[in-house]
């Protein structure tokens, strides 16, 4: 379990997110310089608080980012998009009557 492994983790991830460093450091509060410092050639690892910040952030768990899991690797499993991840959000927070509406709708669409 090298250095890159976080750097590569954290890379694909932002890369498979389609989320700049810029969006990573305004949802952590980690400041753009530190976070380079991560996915730079240094490849610093980052203390346990941080890591747990961009694991949140990212939505995913600090072992995929120390361990890993590929961006292609969660293509193949099927991961949901982002905007399929946001959607998800939203609906969990509508009522059932919503949920049915909304259905339809999306069946209008097929």
């Amino acid at each position: 379990m090298g250095h890159c492994n976080f750097r590569e983790n954290l890379r694909n991830e932002l890369s498979y997110q389609d989320m700049t460093v810029k969006e990573l450091s305004a949802r952590t509060g980690i400041p753009i310089p530190t976070l380079d410092c991560y996915i730079g050639a240094r490849a610093t690892i980052p203390s346990v608080d941080a890591a747990v910040k961009i694991a949140q952030a990212l939505q995913v768990s600090v072992e995929e980012l120390v361990i890993g899991e590929n961006a292609s690797t969660k293509l193949l499993l099927n991961k949901p998009s982002r905007e399929a991840q946001e959607i998800i959000r939203w609906i969990e927070s509508f009522s059932s009557e919503q949920c049915r509406a909304i259905l339809k709708l999306i069946k209008t669409f097929k």
